[in-house]
């Protein structure tokens, strides 16, 4: 199974990004699908989550400024940010499995994102 992100990039403080996740090789159908990030020097965090037909759940610093959605006809996740802050710096990866609640089963290769104050 392969995630490939896209989408990441140098945008100033404010501005927006959207960010894309194409998922192949799987034979089946993936449940969960999300959003982590890693700032330099700090661990990897959730930014966000979606399952099939679920609620998406997303971090406190996300809440109100980042969307998750997916399009299972595309095998294609995406992420909305809007409102960004330099604090949104950080390398933002793609994840999928079963249930995100519990384990990542697959990783992207990540994609850079900087905001600029």
């Amino acid at each position: 199974v392969q995630l490939v992100e896209s989408g990441g990039g140098l945008v100033q403080a404010g501005g927006s990004l959207r960010l894309s996740c194409v998922v192949s090789g799987s034979e089946y159908p993936i449940n969960s699908m999300g959003w982590y990030r890693q700032a330099p020097g700090k661990e990897r965090e959730l930014v966000a989550r979606i399952s099939s037909g679920g609620t998406p759940t997303y971090a406190d610093s996300a809440k109100g400024r980042f969307t998750i959605s997916r399009d299972d006809a595309k095998s294609t996740a995406y992420l909305q940010m809007s409102r960004l802050k330099p604090e949104d710096t950080a390398v933002y990866y793609c994840a999928a499995g079963w249930d995100l609640t519990y384990d990542v089963d697959y990783w992207g290769q990540g994609t850079q994102v900087t905001v600029s104050s």
